[in-house]
């Protein structure tokens, strides 16, 4: 007996197979993405003000309230303050590096580009000049002499000039 073939709905994503089908992966970049922003986040003066604040604060708290509000107090160094600090260098850190890391692979894939852009125009370049030499040889041979530029820019002019009195012919003659 052969099985009903599923009907596609718009309630549900391609591919899925029900309660049963994978569901779908999460982005391998986000994780980097959040890297960068936690990176660029930690190099703002509002986060360094802000955590200037809050060190102050805690401080000012567990330095001059009586000791029972205490929840961290100077006679045990600041403990928890220490742990929290050290907690977040730990984790700012690696992520910094993770930061810098992709940042060092978008630099690579740009200097690439860059430099096979640098190439396309060189071989332009020489492409051009080859031509600009091959029109002055021909220039040469047809008249005799040797060009100057003045006289070659004359000689393209003059070309050019023809050319666009040819296309406004076949314009009129079109239309």
């Amino acid at each position: 007996m052969a099985r009903p073939s599923r009907q596609m709905t718009l309630d549900a994503p391609r591919g899925r197979t029900g309660m049963l089908g994978r569901s779908p992966q999460p982005s391998q970049d986000r994780f980097g993405r959040f890297s960068e922003a936690f990176a660029r986040g930690m190099g703002t003066s509002s986060f360094l003000i802000g955590m200037t604040v809050f060190v102050v604060v805690w401080l000012a708290w567990n330095t001059l309230l009586p000791p029972q509000y205490q929840f961290d107090p100077r006679a045990q160094n600041f403990t928890l303050l220490t742990l929290i600090l050290s907690l977040q260098a730990s984790y700012a850190a690696p992520l910094i590096l993770l930061a810098q890391n992709r940042q060092d692979d978008r630099d690579r894939v740009q200097i690439e580009q860059d430099r096979q852009r640098a190439e396309r125009n060189l071989a332009d370049t020489e492409y051009l000049a080859r031509e600009v030499v091959a029109l002055r040889m021909a220039m040469t041979e047809l008249t005799g002499e040797v060009l100057s530029r003045d006289a070659l820019r004359q000689e393209l002019k003059a070309l050019l000039e023809q050319l666009d009195a040819r296309a406004d012919q076949q314009a009129d003659a079109s239309s």
